[in-house]
């Protein structure tokens, strides 16, 4: 088949977007360039890797997991079903702890990463930090295991490490990093992301802050005495999770920032930072 009758017997069945988007990654061409080439002849197993993909997706698996990668930060990251989706929301969360770093921070800084999933934040907090000590940790060995060829594909110097958050964690760090589990047990999400995602990377307890008290409890014995604390959290939970850090920490500094859409989304925790 030529790629003018794949787009057209993949716009048939989905969006011409996602049409594209699974044709450009399989021929390597930008999505936007596959009009210079409609008249060219696609190999069997191409065409039959293309109207899988497309079968996939109108099963509702996202076409994140069909293509097997998802672009982060200007890097390409590898994602399994054994790994969250890293959403745009992330990103911001990376793009303010990179400022807190550079404004706070000499280089070299010690990074810990906790609930690392892909490893999308520690290795691209590695890449724009690159003098800096990184370690990524996860509870998960199947997605420990993506992130070490993540790490290995983007030939970053990381270290990582099995352990439910601190359990297997030694010494003390400037900056903790996580994005961690944070819907309620019986919260309605997108029945896409139910339906595909780890449900160890969704969930955390009835209210959804489990995995904010574990980390907040024994997160004192792991901080040098100038730290920076960077979570993602739900957009609703900016105050609750606010209550917890004063419960567990004493002259600290506490800022709540909002997405690109005006939700609360990360939290800020900054001591002896000036």
């Amino acid at each position: 088949m030529k790629v003018e009758e794949l787009i057209q017997y993949g716009n048939q069945r989905l969006h011409k977007d996602q049409v594209r988007l699974l044709l450009g990654e399989y021929l390597h061409y930008n999505p936007l360039e596959l009009l210079n080439h409609l008249d060219e002849e696609v190999q069997a197993d191409v065409v039959q890797i293309f109207k899988e993909s497309i079968d996939a997706l109108l099963t509702n698996k996202p076409i994140q997991y069909v293509l097997g990668n998802v672009n982060f930060y200007g890097n390409r990251f590898k994602v399994t079903k054994n790994v969250l989706i890293p959403r745009f929301e992330t990103e911001e969360l990376v793009e303010n702890t990179l400022h807190f770093i550079q404004k706070y921070f000499d280089e070299p800084v010690k990074i810990l990463d906790l609930g690392c999933g892909s490893g999308v934040i520690g290795l691209t907090l590695k890449k724009k930090l690159p003098n800096s000590d990184v370690t990524l940790v996860d509870i998960s060995r199947e997605a420990l295991e993506v992130a070490q060829e993540n790490a290995h594909h983007l030939n970053t110097d990381v270290t990582f490490l099995e352990s439910d958050m601190f359990t297997n964690v030694q010494g003390s760090y400037d900056v903790i990093i996580s994005n961690p589990p944070y819907i309620k047990e019986n919260e309605e999400i997108d029945p896409i992301v139910k339906d595909n995602e780890p449900p160890l990377a969704l969930y955390a307890g009835v209210d959804g802050l489990d995995c904010y008290k574990k980390i907040l409890k024994d997160v004192q014995d792991h901080v040098q005495d100038r730290y920076l604390l960077a979570f993602e959290i739900g957009c609703s939970q900016g105050e609750d999770v606010t209550n917890l850090i004063k419960k567990h920490l004493k002259d600290v500094t506490v800022e709540v920032k909002q997405d690109l859409q005006g939700r609360d989304r990360m939290i800020f925790v900054a001591h002896h930072l000036v």
